[in-house]
């Protein structure tokens, strides 16, 4: 049998895998609103869940141990009774907050721009022709 030597892994390439991981987390609609909802106080999961319009209970359950995981948010177990669980931004997680705000804002202020990228594509990819491709 011959020797296989495997090579070591470029540490550029496992950092650029392990930032991919990170912004997949923050990139995901449902955590980008989990971490805006959570930027004031606190909140109870079925307040969250009222507050994010067509989450599921488990997607909100998902993205909630990820952002845990990921040390962005911390999970309270409220010992009254009824016990009830409560979810923060941890002190990363509201580092994250301001960015995602700017980008809540970039958005915002340059919808109208994308609106009409997204029509001229539409239409141009209908064959139809509109008077600026003429």
């Amino acid at each position: 049998m011959a020797d296989v030597t495997v090579p070591s892994p470029d540490p550029q390439e496992a950092d650029c895998r392990k930032i991919g991981q990170v912004l997949a987390r923050v990139g995901e609609k449902w955590s980008i609103l989990v971490v805006m909802l959570l930027v004031d106080r606190p909140r109870r999961f079925s307040d969250l869940k009222r507050g994010i319009n067509g989450i599921s209970q488990r997607m909100l359950t998902l993205c909630l141990r990820g952002l845990e995981r990921d040390g962005l948010i911390k999970r309270t177990v409220v010992a009254v009774m009824p016990p009830h669980v409560e979810y923060e931004l941890t002190l990363l997680g509201r580092s994250l907050a301001e960015p995602v705000a700017a980008l809540g804002i970039w958005a915002s202020q340059h919808i109208g721009e994308i609106d009409a990228a997204r029509a001229a594509f539409d239409a141009k990819d209908r064959g139809d022709s509109t008077p600026w491709q003429r």
